[in-house]
Parts: C-alpha cells; sequence; structure tokens
C-alpha cells in the first residue's frame, strides 16, 4: 500500500508524462528529466523507466497549475506537446485499492492496462469510447482511471487499440498493471 503522501508540508507527486520517448518523438534522458524538474523547484526527483514517470515533491497544491508549469517547461525542452497527469501516493493507492475483483491476479491469461485520464476527462465520459469485444476486453470505472483486461490467447482479436482513432485519445496515458503497482511502491517510498 501506498503511505502518506504529505511530509513536512509537502505533497508526493507522480508525473506521468504522454508523449515522451515515444516512436522517435520528443526524446529526453531520464537525467535530463530529472534535472529539468529539479530546475522547476522541485525536490526529491527520482524516474522510473523510459516512458515518462516522475516522481517529486512539492510545496504547491494547486494541481492545475503544476501540470501547466511542468508541460510549459517540457515544451521548451523537446519541442513538443506533451500533457501530464499528476497524482499524489493516496491517489496511486485508491487506484490500486479500488480495482476490480481479480484484476491484475492471472497475468499470465489475461494482459492488465491502467488507462489515466488528463484534464476534466471522465472515467464515464471516457468508457464510451470503448467497444469491448465479448470474450477477450473486460473495461471497468475507477476514480479517473480505466481499468482493462485483454485475453492474452486473443490479444490480436482485443478492440482495444482501436483507442488510438478516439477523440479521447490525446486525453489519455496508458501503464501496464506491474507499473502502475510499482509505481506506487515507489511514490511511498518517495516521502
Amino acid at each position: 500500500m501506498c503511505s502518506t503522501e504529505r511530509v513536512a508540508d509537502t505533497i508526493n507527486y507522480l508525473a506521468l508524462l504522454r508523449g515522451i520517448n515515444v516512436g522517435g518523438n520528443n526524446i529526453i534522458k531520464m537525467d535530463a528529466l530529472r534535472t529539468l524538474f529539479e530546475g522547476l523547484g522541485f525536490t526529491g526527483v527520482t524516474t522510473y523507466i523510459q516512458s515518462g514517470n516522475v516522481l517529486f515533491k512539492s510545496p504547491r497544491h494547486d494541481r492545475r497549475h503544476l501540470e501547466e508549469h511542468i508541460e510549459r517547461a517540457l515544451r521548451e525542452k523537446v519541442g513538443g506537446s506533451i500533457r501530464v497527469a499528476l497524482l499524489t501516493s493516496a491517489e496511486m493507492e485508491e487506484i490500486i485499492v479500488q480495482k476490480p475483483e481479480g484484476f491484475g491476479e492471472n497475468k499470465e491469461a489475461y494482459r492488465y492496462d491502467v488507462i489515466f485520464l488528463m484534464g476534466t476527462l471522465t472515467a464515464s465520459d471516457a468508457i464510451k469510447e470503448f467497444r469491448p469485444r465479448e470474450g477477450v476486453d473486460t473495461i471497468s470505472e475507477g476514480k479517473k482511471v480505466l481499468y482493462i483486461a485483454r485475453l492474452v490467447s486473443q490479444i490480436t482479436k482485443s478492440r482495444f487499440s482501436k483507442i488510438s482513432e478516439s477523440w479521447i485519445y490525446p486525453d489519455i496515458t496508458i501503464r501496464n498493471w506491474n507499473t502502475t503497482e510499482t509505481l506506487c511502491r515507489l511514490v511511498r517510498g518517495n516521502a
């Protein structure tokens, strides 16, 4: 479980960056990313894998301001449009605890992903864009996330990849379940 998010009046945040180091676009090395976040005045900055997961501490509580501040700095650094979803350790804990029953428990038979929703996009609006294939895909709503499970033996029949054609695609970022669990542990450890 993740634990308390405030230490000495700071909040532990996890920034999920959408659109870096994918397909040769918006390339940024992790040490440069850490330096960028430290230059923004954040402390305890660490990164996890190349796909844009940054843990940091900030005394600021205005999430939208922080997201805009980070997005602007990233745009200046790499030139592309990079979206940011910020979560606290308490929010990550809620994502883990509120998962659907059985989700993430049969990793040999299913591939599990969490879709993190950005901006004002709600789970109830986002879920309408999915057309799960019966017997292959399952989707469940969470708070600012969707939980996706796909049957590995039928993965080529999954309709999950069609989401890239949807209007919500720019407002989501996806992490597999193993990464989501690890990020929860890391944001707790950043205390």
